[in-house]
């Protein structure tokens, strides 16, 4: 069983600790193909899609890379996990010393941070087990680290 700590209940709404990161100015390749925009990802070599969820993730991307100075070749982007018979995908995975370490789940700008939210990120950390937790939708910014069988918020990403 994985409690986390980080819920405070007041009048039956949940509250949550957010840090504050700001992303690093970054010049992004951005063009429209068949009147759709689309994006280089540098970690995956290749153009994406352009969705709210996906400047999220390439904003997060190089708050990763830039400010964190987590190296790319350590980044997993929309890696494929079972959830028994169902196939979900992890944001963004990073790796230490070959092991899944930290897995981010990214939301578009509207969509709050939650408990619904938490608990999709809880059942991905449930197929792969992780020490460090993230989710953000560009704004909010949660992380949370497992300590025992609990998770407990931490107000900066880990080393």
């Amino acid at each position: 069983m994985i409690i986390l700590h980080i819920f405070v209940r007041k009048n039956n709404l949940l509250l949550l600790f957010m840090i504050k990161i700001n992303y690093p100015a970054f010049s992004f390749k951005i063009k429209v193909e068949e009147n759709k925009e689309i994006i280089f990802d540098e970690v995956r070599k290749r153009w994406v899609k352009l969705t709210p969820e996906e400047w999220v993730r390439q904003n997060m991307i190089q708050f990763l890379l830039q400010t964190a100075k987590y190296p790319a070749s350590l980044f997993s982007i929309e890696k494929e996990i079972k959830l028994g018979d169902l196939r979900k995908r992890c944001d963004i995975i990073v790796y230490k010393a070959s092991l899944p370490w930290m897995i981010i789940e990214c939301k578009e700008p509207n969509v709050p941070i939650n408990e619904v939210t938490l608990q999709q990120i809880l059942r991905y950390h449930l197929a792969l087990p992780v020490p460090y937790l993230c989710l953000s939708n560009g704004t909010d910014v949660y992380l949370f680290e497992k300590k025992q069988h609990s998770f407990i918020e931490i107000k900066e990403f880990p080393l």
